[in-house]
């Protein structure tokens, strides 16, 4: 028989570890659709975005559901697709003219009605018996499949997505909204989505949030834009403020307020601003020249309370004064927040486990499955109960550090523990450094420089390094630049006092900002090819102990040190044979305009030793938005020779962790990227073919975890470390399992999702579940578990750090920055940097 799945199933369940029971936020559904879906192609001409298809959509079904419609209710996805529990009466297909009637009240009489042709064909019916199969473990996923889960997907977004504002899987409400700074406020919103699981559909259900601008007075919302108290404070607007002005209200939707009901219906984008005030602004009439606050005054007998505000431009050429606009409601803001918004939308956002759970719950009552007609016609029934399953807890490693600690090897409790009386495995020798403050004197005292750095000598010197130069130069920099210049002064004091090479630059910086980090960052990993730590100001006048031995576990490993190891008996995969750990990621740049022409960066990065602690990098540009790493078997080919140099042999296994790869692309990913693995292998040697496992890590998805008692949850309420689920809401018959691997901080912890697509070294479930827990422990940089595995987490820490290594990029606050448009050009790592950990 074929087999059911191009990836793994998943080999019988695992058995370690404590059982407990726990929420998940996944509903099940306890009817499916029996009868065959019609999918029809639904095509609406000329083309509107998809909220104006569902409004067109709304009015053509008003108009028709008697007759044309024979009372059926279809689902629509505001796009292409629509769907019927039972043939439309008009058979093969349709055409229909659709008139939205629209009056915008203009002067001159009404705005014409604005015409659609909606043509309506059946292009399948979806067998749902097929469905059945596959969630029974019978058969394979199909393109019928697929488009089944799809139409289910529409079904239960159908009725909220026409009565609410809805982007991507969730729609949003008004109701709880929360004002964020500067003229934008943040919706509640509620996900969907439907999932197969073993046996049954489940609808996973979740918290969403995001920002909206402020309906009502344009006014005021510039007042807020630009963080003035009143209006008073815009009698003169400042150019820099201007050009900010126009470029957060282009775009956006306005109606006017002085002409009665009819002419607020109408929907105005604002294109523009001018240079130039509404008492100053002029345009003809009749063959004179008249100011916009004037010709306001004649036509509507209205003297403007603003005249010094600028107009907004809407259509080709129409000044409309700023006090007559009001902003439409339920606009979302597409832009980057900015530090501040950032900060109270996290305050909106996080919340507590028990807290998320019940809004989750609240949220069932809006989407209200039970009272869905559309749900009820197709006969789709869901559970108003969240699902409760089975999961374990697995048992924490052994960490082992430098065997003269007093605390030399012990089992961490509750996901975290600190480095009191302990000493780093492997301490690294620092002989040759120096130290850049980039600020004045006057502000930077020498006095209080040396005393941070006594400290942090001290504390690194007590945790295991050994550092024999204990008065580094210290040099004061102008942040202002020019930093390469700075950089290479400090790098050649510390060489020549200390007469060897220099192996770091401690930099001390002013503030938070991303600018002046950023550039260090480049000309120290690209141009200079030395280690840098920097250290926040603020940080350096406190001089922490605590936040000194943090310091001291990222310098370690910069200086190719190792911070702690997991007892080997409790990795064999990984010390049994010589077997070498990676991790990938590919980071894309944002979305919108300015980053067109931005590339992706894609890392790998690899352990080094058979301790798995210590790792190496590599690094690709690439074209921008492709998934696929396109270098890969170059990337995987450098790595492997790193390790070969560092341990003297050839890894006989690879286990490879690939982040960042949704559901749609797993087979491309998994067909190139495991060829290009073993073409690297081949390239080094023809007969070389060690066994390969391939696992997708995921972290965005909507899955979360609710303790149902209290002894089972941490002291923030969420599961405890190292919950693993691995059935009810997992595949059907696939290898994947949620892991939390980590001790909550704040709000609801996100479990980590891991989906195995390739697996020649014959992992059990509890032997790929338990080696995945453990390795979250030894993340170099601090000393609780992370959640999610270290390859991968240091892939992303390449990718981001790379990003600062393009020059002609502008890392200035995300309000002014416009990128450098066009493509930076990247500068390459240097190589003795590569093999270190020089991103921590």
């Amino acid at each position: 028989m074929a087999s059911i799945t191009e990836f793994v199933k998943r080999p019988g369940l695992g058995r370690l570890g404590r059982p407990v029971r726990v929420r998940a936020n996944f509903f099940e559904v306890t009817a499916l659709p029996d009868a065959n879906i019609h999918h029809y192609d639904i095509d609406i001409s000329p083309e509107v975005p998809p909220a104006m298809n569902r409004k067109i959509y709304k009015h053509f079904e008003a108009l028709h559901s008697e007759k044309d419609l024979g009372k059926i209710k279809p689902v629509y996805d505001g796009r292409k697709n629509l769907y019927t529990a039972k043939p439309l009466p008009f058979g093969e297909s349709a055409a229909f003219d659709v008139t939205l009637p629209e009056d915008d009240g203009t002067p001159s009489g009404k705005r014409p009605a604005r015409a659609f042709k909606v043509k309506i064909k059946l292009v399948n019916k979806i067998n749902m018996e097929e469905l059945h199969r596959f969630l029974e473990g019978k058969g394979s996923i199909s393109p019928n499949i697929l488009t089944g889960i799809m139409a289910l997907d529409i079904l239960i977004r159908h009725k909220p997505s026409m009565e609410h504002a809805t982007f991507g899987r969730s729609f949003f409400t008004k109701q709880g909204s929360r004002p964020l700074n500067g003229g934008v406020e943040v919706w509640q919103g509620y996900y969907q989505s439907a999932r197969p699981t073993p046996k049954k559909m489940m609808i996973n259900v979740d918290l969403s949030a995001t920002a909206f601008y402020e309906g009502g007075s344009l006014v005021q919302m510039v007042v807020k834009m630009l963080n003035k108290r009143s209006v008073d404070d815009l009698r003169r607007i400042h150019d820099r403020d201007r050009t900010k002005l126009e470029k957060s209200l282009k775009n956006l939707k306005v109606y006017v307020t002085h002409r009665g009901e009819n002419a607020s219906k109408r929907r105005l984008r604002i294109t523009k601003l001018t240079n130039t005030p509404a008492s100053n602004t002029k345009f003809e009439v009749n063959g004179q020249q008249i100011d916009v606050a004037t010709y306001f005054f004649n036509t509507y007998n209205k003297r403007l309370q603003y005249p010094f505000l600028p107009c907004v431009v809407v259509r080709k050429e129409t000044y409309l004064p700023m006090e007559i606009c009001n902003v439409v409601e339920g606009q979302r803001y597409m832009r980057k927040l900015n530090e501040r918004q950032t900060a109270d939308m996290i305050k909106f956002t996080c919340q507590p486990p028990s807290a998320r759970a019940n809004k989750i719950s609240q949220g069932l009552q809006i989407l209200d499955y039970r009272q869905n007609e559309y749900m009820q016609q197709f006969g789709l029934k869901v559970s108003t109960e969240m699902a409760v399953v089975q999961a374990r807890v697995l048992p924490a490693p052994k960490l082992q550090y430098h065997p003269t600690s007093r605390d030399a090897n012990f089992t961490p409790r509750d996901g975290s523990w600190n480095l009191r009386d302990k000493k780093v495995a492997t301490g690294a020798t620092l002989g040759s450094w120096a130290c850049a403050v980039f600020g004045n004197e006057r502000d930077y005292p020498m006095a209080a420089v040396q005393k941070f750095i006594r400290e942090l000598v001290t504390t690194c010197q007590d945790t295991g390094m050994n550092i024999p130069n204990k008065n580094p130069p210290i040099q004061h920099c102008n942040p202002q630049g020019p930093i390469e210049t700075s950089l290479r002064q400090v790098w050649v004091k510390a060489g020549n006092l200390a007469k060897s090479k220099p192996q770091l630059i401690l930099c001390i910086l002013p503030n938070t900002g991303v600018p002046l980090y950023a550039e260090i960052k480049r000309v120290s990993d690209t141009v200079i090819g030395v280690a840098s730590q920097c250290i926040q100001g603020k940080h350096m006048f406190a001089a922490k102990k605590q936040y000194c031995a943090n310091v001291c576990l990222k310098m370690n490993v910069k200086l190719g040190g190792m911070n702690s190891f997991i007892d080997p008996t409790q990795v064999p995969f990984i010390t049994q044979r010589p077997t070498i750990l990676m991790g990938a990621d590919v980071t894309h740049p944002a979305p919108g305009a300015e980053n067109t022409g931005r590339p992706s960066i894609a890392a790998v990065t690899a352990s080094m030793d058979a301790k798995a602690s210590r790792y190496a990098a590599s690094i690709r540009v690439q074209t921008g938005r492709q998934e696929v790493i396109s270098d890969l078997a170059e990337m995987v080919k450098e790595l492997l020779k790193t390790f070969y140099q560092t341990c003297g042999r050839k890894p006989d296994r690879i286990l490879f962790y690939r982040d960042g790869v949704s559901e749609g692309q797993f087979s491309i990913v998994l067909k190139d990227e495991v060829k290009a693995i073993k073409e690297a292998c081949k390239s080094l040697d023809e007969k070389y073919k060690p066994t390969i496992t391939f696992v997708i890590v995921q972290k965005r998805h909507h899955t979360r975890f609710f303790p149902m008692e209290s002894k089972d949850a941490d002291r923030t309420g969420n599961c405890q470390p190292g919950t693993v689920v691995e059935s009810v809401i997992t595949h059907p018959f696939e290898f994947d399992f949620y892991l939390q691997s980590h001790p909550g901080l704040q709000g609801t912890s996100r479990p980590t999702h891991y989906h195995v697509l390739l697996d020649e070294n014959g992992f059990n479930s509890d032997s790929l579940q338990t080696l995945s827990y453990n390795l979250c422990y030894v993340f170099a940089r601090c000393t609780r578990a992370v959640s999610l595995v270290p390859p991968v987490y240091y892939a992303h820490l390449v990718c981001a750090r790379a990003r600062f290594h393009a020059s002609g990029e502008n890392w200035s606050d995300p309000d002014t920055s416009e990128g450098a448009g066009g493509v930076a050009s990247y500068a390459a790592v240097k190589a003795e940097l590569l093999k270190v950990m020089y991103f921590m």
